[in-house]
């Protein structure tokens, strides 16, 4: 069964940073894509970040320049470090895992398994 596990959501101000950890169990974690989503309240879920297996990364137009994501595959952890935050950027976010390429990192569909999420609120 495989399990993600979101941590490091909370409230910050307009400028700041955070850092979101998720953490993944129950698979060869190292053999897959990871990637992060968000949702805004109202919003369809929409693509932050992925990174492959091999380590290639790609990011939103919306956030590239701001935030970086990262794994520790020894750790069976993926990482999204969020810099100079913008009110926009309030949000539950998402990770999760895409078992096999489907042509695009960036579509929810491709993606087996989601964790519960983690909110993130920027304030003014």
């Amino acid at each position: 069964q495989v399990q993600l596990v979101e941590s490091g959501g909370g409230l910050v101000q307009a400028g700041g940073s955070l850092r979101l950890s998720c953490a993944a169990s129950g698979r060869t974690f190292s053999m897959y894509a990871m990637g992060w989503f968000r949702q805004a309240p109202g919003k369809e879920r929409e693509f932050v970040a992925a990174i492959t297996w091999s380590g290639d990364t790609y990011q939103s137009d919306s956030v590239k320049g701001r935030f970086t994501i990262s794994r520790d595959n020894a750790k069976n952890m993926v990482y999204l470090q969020m810099n100079s935050l913008k009110l926009e950027d309030t949000a539950v976010y998402f990770c999760a895992i895409d078992t096999y390429y489907r042509g695009t990192y960036a579509w929810t569909g491709g993606y087996d398994y989601w964790g519960q999420g983690t909110q993130v609120t920027v304030s003014s």
